[in-house]
């Protein structure tokens, strides 16, 4: 439920909300999830974190971290940490959810309502903090993927939960073929470890 006289911001984990989409089977488009959230309530922020291969020549992100940067977003980055794993894999931390939750925690005195898109665990507790405040909390993540994608324990302790196919006619698209290029692609499969989605 959203009032249009509430003040509302939005905290998206980038790299989980791009695996539940993924799951879902489409892409996002910001501008069109940005509008929607701000035809619900007073959008005061936007906020998306991921974090980038600085050294890289190249990042498969850049494209959407500037697109999101002019359109409306506040853009919050760290850069990721690459190692080599036991086996001698190549992993890529970039975990961003301190800064999201700091963020969040500093935003809730000036907010009615936080909408986090991420259906990671380990935000059960910043959830229940905000609403301490009381600040009402809508998480946005899904239950219909295989395996679900969000944590059972977030989505009850969330206010309001809404399941991302529930908003792929308003804001998603087809995802596009992996020999497309987009000027808005997200973060490719191997770019992060499975357990920075969690």
């Amino acid at each position: 439920m959203f009032y249009r006289d509430e003040r509302l911001a939005l905290f998206i984990d980038g790299s989980n909300l791009y695996a539940a989409a993924k799951a879902l089977g489409f892409d996002i488009d910001y501008k069109k999830l940005r509008a929607e959230f701000a035809q619900r309530g007073k959008l005061v922020r936007a906020l998306y974190y991921t974090a980038l291969m600085e050294e890289q020549d190249y990042s498969p992100i850049r494209p959407l971290v500037d697109w999101l940067d002019y359109n409306g977003f506040t853009m919050v980055t760290k850069p990721a940490k690459e190692f080599t794993d036991a086996s001698g894999r190549r992993k890529v931390k970039g975990n961003m959810d301190i800064e999201l939750a700091c963020d969040a925690m500093q935003l809730a005195d000036n907010l009615d309502h936080v909408v986090l898109f991420s259906g990671d665990g380990d935000f059960r507790v910043l959830v229940e903090a905000i609403q301490r405040k009381g600040v009402r909390v809508s998480v946005v993540s899904t239950i219909r993927s295989q395996p679900p994608m969000i944590a059972d324990e977030l989505r009850r302790q969330a206010d309001n939960f809404i399941d991302l196919e529930d908003l792929r006619g308003i804001v998603g698209r087809e995802q596009r073929s992996s020999g497309q290029q987009s000027d808005d692609r997200m973060e490719s499969d191997d770019y992060f470890d499975e357990d920075e989605r969690e």
